[in-house]
C-alpha cells in the first residue's frame, strides 16, 4: 500500500506509476505525467524508442502508426525505416523468436476449451515466442522478450520454423511479446506448415495489429481449426494507457470484427491488483457478451513481474469477485492460475 501521488489516498499502487486507478481514470491530465515517466523508463532500459514516432516513413501494420525517421526504428524495435523504405530488421523472411513443444493438453489461455483438451503425449504444440511487441505492459509476464528485440536475436527463418512441423504436431501457437510486429513470418510460417500437414494455427495477442493482416491471420486459423486468444487488458482507454502505453480502441475493434466473422476466439485478462477491479471485468464481460455470450473468457491471476514487481498476487476474493461479475453476462468462465492466488 502506498499513497496515491495525486489524490493522496492509501490504495494498492504499483511504486514506477505512483497513481491509483481511480485518478488514472477520472483525472487523467493529472495522472498522465506518471504514466509517460514510467514507460519511458522501462523502454529507455532496453534502448527501445520511448513514444511511436510520428515524422518519417509510415508504417500501418499496428495500432501505433509509427511515422520512421531515416535510419530509425519503430515502436515495436523489429521494423525500420533503411533508405527511405520499411525493413524487417531480422532480415528476409525471418523473425526474432524462439520455439518449443508444449507437450498435450498445454498451458495456453485457451488450452481449457479447446480441441486439444483431450489429447496428450506424443501429440504437442509448437509454441512459438515472438521477440517484438507493439505495446509496453509494465506488468508484462513475458518481459525478457525485450532482450530479444534489443539484441534482435535469436532469428529464425519460416522455412526453419516450420520444418520443426512433424507427425506429432497438433497446433502451432503464436505469442511473446505479440505475434503482430512479425505478423507476415507467422502467416508465411503457417502457409508452410500447412503444405506439410494439417495442424491448428492458434494466435495469443493483445489484438493490435490492422485489419488487412489480422484477415489473412484469421483465415488461416479458421480453416485450420485453430483459436485466436486476445488478451483483453482493461475497459477503461485511460488505464489501458496506463498499463500498456497504447490505446485498446483497435483491439476491441477486431475482437468484434473477429466474432462477426464467425473465428473461434478466446478473451482473458489479468486481474492485476489495484487496477484491474471487479467494474473493468464486468464491463469487458458485457462487452464480449454484447457479440456472444458462448464466448469463452478467462481471468488470470497476476504474479508481480517487470515494473510492477511490487504489487501483491492477485487475490483470492478478488477473484472470485470478478468471475460472479463475469458470469453475469458469460456463460463460459474460469479463473486461471489458481495456484497463484493469495
Amino acid at each position: 500500500m502506498m499513497r496515491c501521488k495525486i489524490c493522496g489516498k492509501q490504495e494498492i499502487i504499483a511504486k514506477e506509476l505512483g497513481v491509483c486507478a481511480d485518478c488514472i481514470k477520472q483525472r487523467p491530465d493529472e495522472a498522465k505525467p506518471f504514466v509517460i515517466q514510467a514507460h519511458r523508463k522501462s523502454r529507455r532500459r532496453f534502448g527501445l524508442v520511448e513514444e511511436p514516432p510520428k515524422k518519417g516513413v509510415e508504417c500501418k501494420l499496428c495500432v501505433n502508426n509509427c511515422r520512421i525517421p531515416e535510419g530509425k526504428k519503430g515502436y515495436c524495435g523489429v521494423r525500420a525505416n533503411i533508405n527511405g523504405g520499411l525493413i524487417n530488421l531480422a532480415g528476409t523472411g525471418k523473425a526474432v523468436a524462439e520455439w518449443y513443444y508444449d507437450a498435450l493438453p498445454t498451458n495456453c489461455v485457451a488450452s481449457w476449451c479447446c480441441s486439444a483438451l483431450d489429447k496428450s503425449y506424443p501429440l504437442k504444440n509448437l509454441a512459438v515466442f515472438y521477440g517484438a511487441c507493439t505495446f509496453n505492459c509494465l506488468y508484462c509476464q513475458n518481459w525478457s522478450f525485450k532482450e530479444n528485440t534489443l539484441f534482435l536475436a535469436p532469428k529464425i527463418s519460416a522455412e526453419e520454423l516450420a520444418s520443426k512441423v512433424d507427425e506429432n504436431t497438433y497446433c502451432i501457437c503464436y505469442f511473446g511479446g505479440d505475434p503482430t510486429p512479425q505478423i507476415a513470418h507467422a502467416i508465411k510460417t503457417s502457409k508452410l506448415a500447412l503444405d506439410r500437414k494439417s495442424v491448428a494455427i492458434c494466435f495469443e495477442t493483445n489484438g493490435s495489429m490492422n485489419k488487412h493482416v489480422l484477415k489473412e491471420a484469421a483465415e488461416l486459423s479458421l480453416e485450420s481449426n485453430g483459436i485466436i486468444k486476445f488478451d483483453l487488458k482493461a475497459w477503461n482507454e485511460e488505464l489501458h494507457r496506463a498499463l500498456t502505453g497504447v490505446t485498446n480502441k483497435q483491439t476491441l475493434e477486431n475482437f468484434e470484427y473477429l466474432a462477426n466473422r464467425g473465428n473461434p476466439i478466446v478473451a482473458s485478462t489479468l486481474l492485476v491488483p489495484g487496477y484491474v477491479d471487479v467494474s473493468e471485468v464486468k464491463k469487458i464481460a458485457e462487452f464480449i457478451a454484447s457479440l456472444d455470450e458462448n464466448i469463452p473468457y478467462s481471468l488470470l491471476a497476476f504474479y508481480p513481474h517487470f515494473y510492477m514487481r511490487d504489487l501483491p498476487t492477485t487475490s483470492r476474493k478478488h477473484a472470485e469477485e470478478c468471475y460472479r461479475a463475469a458470469k453475469k453476462y458469460l456463460k463460459n468462465v474460469r479463473i486461471g492460475n489458481v495456484h497463484l492466488l493469495s
